[in-house]
């Protein structure tokens, strides 16, 4: 059986805005909105649906979007021209820098509703998950 990830809800103060945000960093479209979602559609058939909340409360999640090393200068220069904090790691001790994790290069940031946003050039394939190694 073959199973893919289709599309998943997330949650906004304004899913309009959130929406435009992640697809001008990326330079994605957007969707046509339907109900109350505002779908971003990623290159691997993946939709971000974006949908108001109002007043609940948000709980964080994390977002990672692999991406080619052609395309992250361009989405690197809009994070810092939208004047968004980034980091090169995602617990935000190294503000203002990248990472060249996996032979790569990856960058942390968030969105408006505080959602942890990363781009990546290099799955994390190596990662030793064995805390002994």
């Amino acid at each position: 059986m073959s199973v893919e990830l289709n599309h998943t809800i997330v949650h906004a103060r304004d899913n309009r805005a959130s929406a435009e945000f992640l697809a001008h960093i990326l330079d994605l479209e957007i969707g046509t909105e339907w109900g109350p979602f505002v779908p971003v559609d990623t290159g691997n058939g993946v939709t971000l649906d974006f949908a108001t909340v109002g007043k609940e409360s948000i709980t964080p999640q994390h977002y990672a979007f692999l991406v080619p090393e052609e395309d992250f200068d361009g989405i690197f220069g809009r994070i810092k021209d939208a004047g968004v904090d980034f980091f090169g790691d995602p617990h935000g001790k190294l503000p203002g820098e990248i990472n060249h994790n996996h032979g790569g290069r990856g960058v942390y940031f968030l969105d408006p509703a505080g959602h942890y946003l990363e781009v990546i050039t290099q799955p994390y394939d190596n990662v030793v998950t064995d805390p002994d190694k």
